[in-house]
Order: C-alpha cells, then structure tokens, then sequence
C-alpha cells in the first residue's frame, strides 16, 4: 500500500424530505399570491440522518467492501466521495482519478448512442480523445454490444445498458473505482465478467470500494470490509471477520421478513410476500437443532398467470460461500403454469445436513420460457444452526470445532477382521 487514496473524518449527512408538490404551476403562484398564503410560515421539514461520524481511511491499491442492511448510509457515502453530493459535517479527501457506477448508465444521455457515450463519459473522466480511442474497442467487446453501438441508448435493454455503463467505468483507467450495486441486474455469466475485471482493476494497484450484498462477491474480492448500519461505522476489519460477525449479529437479516405491496420484489408477474425459516411444529426459527429438520417457506403472489413459474432459494454459509441451491419439483406444479393467487413453497432441508453455524438464504422466482427472473431478494433471511453434545448429530462425543460447511450424519460399518 503506497500512500493513501481516501480520507473521511467525521462525515455526516441528513436530508430534507422532499415535499411532494414543490413544484408550483403559474396558477398555483397567482392564487397563493391572492390569498397571501406565502406569508404563512412554512413548517420545518423532516430531516432523515443517512450518515452519522464516519471516519475511515483507504490506502492506494487497497480493494475494500462495505456492506450493511438497506439504508445504512451505503450509497450516500459513494456519492459523497465521488463529489455528486456534499456532506452535512466533515470532510473526505479523494486522491485520484474517480470512475464510478453508482447506478445503471449514470452519466448517460439517453438520446445518444453508445458510441457517443463512450467518448461522453470519458470527457468526463479528463480523457482525452487519443485515449478514448485506444480503449474504444475493448470497451465494446466486453460490454457485448457491437450490433447496438450507434443506435441510441434509451433503446438498450437493461442489461446492454448495465454492460455498456460498466465497461465505461471500469476501462477508463481510474485510480479510484467506484462500484455500488449494480451487478444485480446483470444475468450470472456477466456478473463473473464484472467481477473478475474488477478483481484485475485491483491487481493492477488501483483502488476499489465495492458495495454490495453479495457476501461472497465480497470476501472474494476483498480482503477488507467496513460493515455500516444505521450511518454508523459498525466494524471495520478483515473481510471473512466483519462478514461473519454481520451475518451472526442479527443487524442484516433476520427468520422471518414480510413485505407490503407496495415495497414487495417482483414484476407485474408475481411479487414476493413473505419469508419464513420453520420448525416442524410451524414455528419461525431464528437458532435450530442441527439434529432438526428445517423448513425455508416463501408466500408469493401470482398477478397474471400463465406462466410455468420455478421458486428457488440459495444458501451461504456465514463466511460467504455458497452451500447450494433447491429449485421447487413439486409434481403437483412441475412444467405447469400457475393461475393468478397467493402461493406458498417450502422446501425442507433434512436434520444433520449443514454444519453448525449461521446460513443466509437468498429466495428468487423463475420461469424457464421465456426466460426471466420475476424476483431475486439476496439475503432474505437467515438462521442459525446449533450442534449438540448431547448425541444423535455428526460430531459423536467430538466437543472441538468441526470445520466443513456441511456435516452429515454418515451411516458408518466398523468390524474387526483378521
């Protein structure tokens, strides 16, 4: 690590909640003028904390990932060190040339074409021409776009237009890249992509602040991880620790979530509404006997039907890795397209399987023709496994750690033989 890329000290931020008719129509003006109601005192709007005292610093070359549930300040600290806002209280300096993707095609015009840009985004960066040129080609062959490259951009799907912003970001030669969760939109063979470029782009000695929810994304790629919650610096520490420590403290995730319909993921197909981690008796379960079988149930609703729908959870253990997936093979609904109505899946995962420990369960619904993914919410929830010595599980009368992510209750023949 040589020299330092990023300082804050004591960043804080709060915003004003907008208020919903701000902007006024010339009638509006003149009647408020008649009625004199401009010279009743406006009531103080609400303020909402997003950051609170965040100090950290991050040495050039470092690749650091920052984590935490939804709206612990993630993307407000971004866009304060990439200058697109400015913080309440306390200062951060930046050292380098900055790239960022805080969201899908920032900084693209929607009625020009790729090509255009390209060479957009790198004038913006302070590139200039010549270097735009040399990187031109390569920018395109990774975002996979050669056929679209001079049609404009508000005609791109939204997986061209994450490829084609991404390639932009990361190509331009930043010292400082920036990265918010954006590969969720991307399918699974291009977030690889993004992330092994992204694993080069550090390699190569530049620096890299990754946010993400993707805990495996995250201690593959970096070795330090700053946990955030509520705007507060929580942890900050070695990847695999802060990792575990976040999944274990219960701030993230939780046995049982619900959604309204208002918040609910989904599409005009189907919306999630709810998942639970069960015991046999129907118990939501945050800690369960390793010994016990457990049931991971999601209730979703089907809005238009017709479609052959697949649900699927993933699960990962606390340090990141991935454990495995269960798709749904009920016969019942096997290749047959679901009418519209509330649903439940539960998928049982049998006693003295997993290890003991915390896992996290992502929950997504699929169909298969034509393809498309109605909804994925990573990190769902999560529970805890607990070993016993009281007998019956993998570890015998064994009372030290059991490393392994899953521990199965083997069927075990010893005889004696001459």
């Amino acid at each position: 690590m040589n020299g330092l890329a990023i300082r804050a000290e004591h960043l804080s931020k709060t915003f004003p909640l907008a208020e919903r008719n701000e902007f006024k129509t010339l009638r509006d003006v003149l009647i408020g003028m008649a009625t004199f109601s401009f010279l009743r005192p406006r009531p103080e709007p609400e303020m909402v904390t997003a950051l609170v005292d965040v100090s950290f610093e991050i040495g050039t070359g470092e690749v650091v990932g920052i984590i935490g549930r939804n709206g612990a300040g993630k993307s407000t600290l971004l866009k304060i060190l990439s200058r697109i806002t400015d913080p309440t209280t306390g200062r951060a300096e930046v050292h380098g040339r900055v790239g960022s993707l805080l969201e899908v095609g920032t900084g693209f015009h929607p009625e020009l074409s790729g090509r255009e840009n390209i060479f957009l985004n790198g004038a913006i960066l302070g590139m200039r021409r010549a270097e735009i040129l040399r990187k031109f080609d390569e920018i395109v062959a990774f975002a996979e776009v050669e056929r679209f490259i001079d049609t404009p951009v508000k005609h791109y799907s939204s997986g061209m237009y994450l490829r084609l912003a991404f390639a932009v970001a990361a190509h331009m030669d930043p010292e400082i890249l920036l990265v918010d969760e954006v590969l969720a939109v991307g399918d699974a063979s291009f977030q690889r992509k993004c992330l092994n470029k992204m694993q080069d782009v550090g390699k190569e000695g530049r620096t890299v602040i990754f946010v993400s929810h993707n805990m495996p994304a995250i201690t593959r790629l970096c070795p330090r991880t700053i946990l955030l919650d509520g705007g507060k610096v929580l942890s900050d520490g070695p990847s695999h620790e802060v990792v575990t420590s976040y999944l274990k403290s219960g701030v993230g995730l939780r046995a049982s979530r619900e959604w309204s319909a208002e918040d609910a993921p989904g599409d005009e197909t189907a919306r999630l509404l709810a998942v639970r981690v069960r015991t046999e008796e129907g118990v939501a379960r945050e800690a369960v006997d390793i010994r016990k079988p457990v049931g991971i149930e999601m209730e979703y609703q089907v809005i238009r039907g017709g479609t052959v729908l697949a649900p699927r959870f993933h699960f990962f253990n606390e340090e990141g890795t991935y454990l495995f997936v269960s798709i749904d093979v009920d016969p019942q609904w096997r290749g047959k397209p679901k009418p519209a109505g509330k649903y439940r899946s539960t998928a049982w995962i049998p006693g003295n399987l997993l290890a003991e420990g915390s896992v996290v369960v992502g929950v997504a619904l699929w169909a298969a023709d034509p393809a498309k993914v109605h909804f994925n919410e990573r990190d769902a929830v999560a529970f805890h496994v607990v070993d016993s010595l009281e007998g019956g599980s993998a570890r015998g009368d064994y009372a030290g750690p059991v490393p392994g992510p899953i521990r199965p209750l083997l069927k075990w023949e010893t005889r004696a033989i001459e």
